[in-house]
């Protein structure tokens, strides 16, 4: 009796899966990739080994000058100088280390010529409460070592998953702040919670006057995890998150959208190409798990055929995703494509250089890839 009442329940819930699905309307733009990734890309490039010997390095800040910060997960910001990593952290930053946590996004103050500031995201044990927390350190003339100064927005919910950490700079001087949903899928679309959103905030961590939701630092709602997002224009982004692994009886789907001050995403409440009213629904998306990294638009000359295209390193799948979108219909894709495929491992932050080249890091190193002597590296993508 007890094994026919498990049965039914499982059914019943299924069913119940199911049901979700088909009653949403599924919208006719979104491109939903149901066999592998894409195809393979045509278009020549070569890969340069940077620096190697690092532990899932995440984030890249370049400075003036053509120096760049590095953060390590386990908690070191790693100068690179002249092409060259130095053997001393720049810092160690005490941190809370969990699954997918610990030392993540980085980013300069739009001002860091004149005032050598810098943002980092991390995870820590604040009053026996793990949270993640935006911080502002100081680096020193010679960029040697770094002063921790005050945490300018604290408080978002912190979880061993879907942890976010992307910060970036907007060109509208704001920073932007990528959050997970912390395993509470409908705080993504709670306005009074930092999970599960991208954040806007000044330099001093202070909600901007013209946010969208006023006195509210966020800036989209419905985001499960994202850790990818660049600016198409001052107005549009691109950006990239994590479809569900197993909530509500959903895998995979992770997303490419294109975005807009205010816009939902819709998780929890829709996913792959489903469309509800008043949610995002995708431009791309596919249905074995990819999961996005970092994310950023080609600006460079070196490879002409990139240029404008998105670019997104890959976890899972273990490839760079070339997306390109329409220039008639902005909001469609136009063509994808793969490179790299199961060439370096799992890829992690994608940045555009001031030398106008695309730089990619290896994430082989955090327990789902294979760490070799050679650890993580830096890779330098060109023609």
């Amino acid at each position: 009796m007890r094994t026919c009442l498990v049965l039914s329940a499982l059914v019943f819930l299924a069913a119940c899966s199911g049901c979700r699905k088909s009653q949403a309307k599924t919208a006719p733009d979104c491109i939903l990739v149901e066999d592998d990734f894409g195809p393979n890309g045509t278009v020549p490039i070569t890969v340069d080994v940077v620096a190697e010997g690092l532990e899932v390095p995440w984030g890249i800040a370049w400075l003036p000058g053509g120096d760049a910060l590095v953060t390590e997960r386990p908690g070191r910001i790693r100068l690179l100088r002249n092409g060259s990593l130095q053997p001393a952290p720049v810092a160690t930053v005490k941190i809370s280390s969990a699954g997918e946590s610990g030392l993540l996004g980085i980013a300069a103050h739009p001002s860091f010529a004149s005032n050598r500031q810098f943002y980092i995201y991390v995870t820590t044990d604040e009053g026996g409460s793990t949270q993640n927390r935006v911080e502002r350190w100081t680096l020193s003339e010679d960029h040697a070592t770094a002063t921790f100064e005050r945490v300018i927005f604290g408080g978002i919910p912190a979880a061993k998953y879907h942890d976010g950490g992307r910060i970036r700079f907007g060109p509208d001087g704001m920073l932007y702040v990528g959050t997970g949903d912390s395993r509470e899928p409908d705080n993504a679309q709670n306005v009074d919670t930092p999970s599960g959103k991208l954040l806007r905030l000044t330099p001093e961590g202070e909600v901007p006057g013209d946010n969208p939701f006023p006195g509210k630092p966020a800036f989209l709602l419905g985001v499960r995890n994202t850790q990818g997002f660049d600016w198409k224009d001052r107005d549009t982004l691109y950006f990239t998150d994590h479809g569900p692994s197993g909530e509500t009886f959903r895998r995979g789907h992770d997303e490419v959208s294109v975005v807009r001050k205010g816009d939902n995403l819709g998780w929890p409440t829709v996913y792959s190409c489903e469309s509800g009213e008043g949610l995002i629904t995708p431009s791309l998306t596919w249905e074995s798990a990819a999961p996005p990294g970092g994310a950023a638009i080609y600006t460079g000359d070196a490879i002409p055929e990139w240029k404008g295209s998105l670019l997104i390193g890959t976890l899972g799948s273990r490839h760079l995703h070339r997306v390109v979108f329409s220039p008639e219909s902005p909001f469609q894709v136009a063509q994808h494509e793969v490179y790299l495929r199961n060439e370096w491992g799992r890829l992690r932050e994608t940045i555009m250089g001031p030398d106008g080249h695309l730089y990619v890091t290896t994430s082989n190193c955090d327990s789902r890839g294979d760490c070799t002597a050679r650890k993580d590296l830096i890779l330098r993508i060109r023609r």
